[in-house]
């Protein structure tokens, strides 16, 4: 509970912050505003993430997401799945998982399961991004109901910027940031920035300390 209340107290002091930056007004009644949406926010996700195997504390939505899941699918504690630009997709197939880490926004992505998608920590995920674990069909009959699955990793701190591609088999690395427009067919380098179809190396990114 101590926790719960040390995180609302944070998302007040910055939504001050933010307030006071913009030249917007930050007295007492905007800022109740602002933490009666955010509770608004996280009671809506107990309901429309309740096909969810498993939510952490304060996960919150923002307008509804489709969520199909035969599978497994685990969100950690701070979780966002906002659908205000784009819907947030996530279909997740028997035998298959899904698992977001702590304090990551997914916000009108397209995230398809057949095996195993892992996204980390404190990740950023734009709109119209999609996510495919599976070909679901073969090269030579795309009329099959086979196709090659692989596990996709994201690492934390990663953010995949808006109409990106991340294709089977794929690990993004720590930091890095995937530009937009971008298909990923091949595994990224921590604290690198790619982009471009297929993405490749535009350049170094400056590690910092968490």
């Amino acid at each position: 509970m101590m926790r719960i209340i040390h995180t609302i107290k944070e998302r007040v002091s910055l939504k001050r912050t933010q307030l006071e930056s913009n030249g917007e007004p930050s007295g007492f009644i905007h800022l109740l505003g602002a933490v009666l949406g955010s509770a608004g926010r996280i009671l809506l996700a107990k309901w429309y993430l309740r096909k969810c195997t498993s939510t952490g504390q304060l996960v919150s939505v923002n307008q509804k997401p489709l969520i199909v899941n035969a599978g497994a699918i685990h969100l950690g504690d701070e979780v966002r799945i906002w659908s205000n630009i784009n819907k947030t997709k996530i279909f997740v197939d028997k035998g298959a998982t899904l698992t977001v880490g702590k304090n990551t926004r997914i916000n009108g992505a397209h995230i398809s399961v057949s095996d195993r998608i892992e996204i980390g920590s404190n990740v950023q995920i734009a709109p119209y991004c999609i996510f495919i674990d599976n070909d679901y069909h073969k090269i030579d009959d795309h009329f099959s109901d086979e196709g090659t699955k692989s596990p996709i990793i994201i690492k934390d701190w990663a953010w995949i910027t808006m109409n990106c591609m991340i294709m089977k088999g794929v690990t993004i690395g720590e930091g890095a940031v995937i530009a937009a427009g971008a298909v990923v067919t091949k595994d990224v380098a921590p604290y690198t920035l790619v982009g471009g179809v297929p993405a490749k190396l535009i350049r170094k990114l400056e590690v910092k300390a968490h």
